[in-house]
């Protein structure tokens, strides 16, 4: 049965309400871990920053859904409907509005300015913090201006009362004034269609069995930004909460989610670091709006990504990126004279804290050596020749072999310090990632491998960090929690090395932990509570890429099973009447 369309309910607490394309959004959260009262128009340029806040002039339920947000109480409604990446609108019955500057302040360099604009009688206030200007234009009702052109600390805004509507636009410096063209109906109409169309594309095969694959879909659909400032292509941010960038690895994840039903925006999601590479080949560790970091990068597992998405409209291209990237891990980031390559600290390898690196931190680890065989098996397949195909496995080739000889110590892979040469043992289920090479470890390496991973499975996935180490933390970042990349990456080795009922459990018990705590940073791996910032787009990316290839599993099952019925019934000997 396919999930109607009218999308999911859910709590601007947890999901901020907003729409494909635009870089601000609505909610209560405006810092991080820091909830106001009221719902705020928050934008992401240069930033994450509140503007306006939203006051009804009376207590209110606030429910949102893909396509509307609503303010309600008895004899009163307030609905907002995005009717375009850059311009919402509101309007009022029963229920007034204050909309305010979040910022009472202004200074000679923070802070909002308001004013009423002489040309078309629309209100404007620009506002330091993101260097750019949001417009209300009244289209129906009583507006009064509170604080226009004042100067230091005022309140400023506009009040609503009465019947009203309203545009609210956000922009740069200048634009003709607003007209509108369509009923607030067929703005909201319009966005919901937009929003069908976009989960219809990424998650077909829903139904009552993948009750969180709407929301899924929302989370990424309302958090992608058109492209502005570093951001160079359509981007799927990892949120409109705090942490609005784009991580060089966690936007893998997204483009796997989006490969098969948007292939164009799937490479884009791929592509956009890449098109930051620096001159040694290597990834930003960070991209958004106004800034782009380079002071850590993150893991090379953009060859394991490769191989779930579509053929690139430019293969050349896409191979000279990816060697370039991992030619920088072959020479940059190896001893001379030794094969395995090192982190320079926890947070190249995007795990931060793990306890891998607790002894030291520039650490040659089994994790880095097995992604960097994947990669460089993708290079060889992708190669233009035959001799830089040779010379791509033949590097794998010494890869792998050198992480067996060097860290593999008969029954646990264990870390070894750049400096000292010395090695240790963690209980980190870092140590275990390994498992992502699938059949390529010998078959005594697989299995134990899986032995271990299944001794860190809680009743919601893989704590991070074994649940009874005594470095265990239930919010720990990396020392406890649950997480979709590794739930995902160790998922997928565990089913390429032939171990399908663990691979199956964990998929199941990951799908099982979104659909009931929904799709945050990370979970608490004892009580399945969501951590840290709760609208994160690879949690929603690893609940389509497990729950999608769940279900292909299942109708192929079906199918078999109903093949295998059918053939038996057209061989069964038949009874004489």
């Amino acid at each position: 049965m396919t999930v109607a369309a009218s999308g999911p309910v859910f709590s601007l607490r947890e999901i901020p309400f907003s729409y494909r394309g635009s870089w601000f959004g609505f909610s209560p959260v405006v810092a991080q871990k820091t909830y106001a009262r009221d719902v705020h128009l928050v934008s992401h340029q240069t930033g994450m920053h509140p503007i306006l806040r939203l006051a009804p002039s009376a207590e209110s339920d606030v429910t949102a859904t893909p396509h509307q947000l609503t303010w309600s109480r008895a004899g009163g409604r307030i609905d907002l409907a995005y009717e375009n990446a850059d311009t919402v609108r509101l309007r009022g019955r029963g229920l007034g509005l204050s909309l305010l500057a979040a910022d009472p302040v202004l200074t000679p360099f923070s802070g909002p300015y308001f004013y009423q604009d002489p040309t078309d009688g629309s209100f404007v206030f620009t506002v330091y913090q993101t260097g750019r200007r949001y417009r209300v234009t009244v289209l129906a009702g009583q507006a009064e201006a509170r604080g226009a052109q004042a100067l230091g600390a005022a309140e400023r805004g506009v009040v609503l009362s009465g019947e009203w509507e309203i545009a609210v636009e956000e922009y740069e410096t200048a634009r003709a004034p607003y007209a509108r063209t369509d009923a607030f109906e067929q703005v909201a109409e319009a966005a919901r269609a937009e929003f069908d169309a976009f989960t219809a594309a990424v998650a077909p095969w829903r139904s009552d069995r993948t009750p969180a694959a709407e929301l899924a879909a929302y989370v990424l659909w309302s958090a992608t930004v058109r492209p502005a400032g570093f951001v160079t292509r359509p981007a799927v941010l990892m949120s409109k909460h705090w942490m609005d960038k784009v991580w060089s690895w966690d936007h893998c994840f997204n483009a796997i989610a989006l490969a098969d039903g948007l292939p164009g925006l799937a490479w884009d999601q791929f592509r956009l670091p890449f098109d930051h590479q620096d001159d040694a080949g290597a990834l930003p560790d960070s991209v958004t709006h106004s800034e782009i970091l380079y002071n850590f990068v993150k893991p090379p597992i953009h060859g394991w990504a490769l191989r779930s998405l579509p053929p690139a409209a430019e293969p050349e291209e896409v191979y000279r990126l990816l060697e370039r990237w991992t030619t920088f891990w072959l020479t940059a980031r190896r001893v001379p004279g030794r094969e395995l390559p090192h982190y320079q600290h926890g947070n190249d390898s995007g795990w931060d804290n793990a306890t891998t690196f607790d002894p030291e931190r520039v650490v040659e680890t089994a994790d880095l050596a097995a992604f960097l065989v994947l990669q460089l098996r993708e290079l060889a397949r992708r190669a233009p020749d035959p001799a830089a195909a040779a010379h791509w496995s033949g590097a794998a080739d010494r890869m792998r072999d050198a992480l067996l000889a060097e860290l593999w110590t008969g029954d646990r892979f264990v870390a070894r310090g750049a400096h000292s040469g010395r090695t240790w043992p963690s209980s980190s289920l870092l140590d275990l990632m390994p498992i992502v090479l699938g059949d390529e470890l010998p078959e005594p390496v697989h299995t134990a491998l899986a032995a271990g991973i299944a001794s860190h499975l809680t009743a919601f996935g893989p704590a991070t960090e074994h649940p009874e180490s005594e470095h265990y933390q239930d919010d720990g970042y990396w020392r406890g929690p649950i997480w979709a990349p590794s739930t995902v990456l160790i998922e997928d080795g565990l089913r390429r090395a032939g171990h399908v009922g663990l691979a199956d459990e964990i998929s199941a018990r990951f799908r099982g932990l979104c659909e009931r705590s929904g799709f945050a940073e990370n979970f608490d791996a004892r009580t399945g509570e969501g951590l840290r910032d709760r609208a994160y787009t690879w949690t929603a990316s690893a609940y389509l890429i497990l729950a999608a290839a769940h279900e292909r599993r299942t109708q192929t099952a079906g199918t078999a099973a109903d093949t295998a019925a059918d053939t038996a019934a057209l061989t069964r000997p038949r009874t004489p009447a």
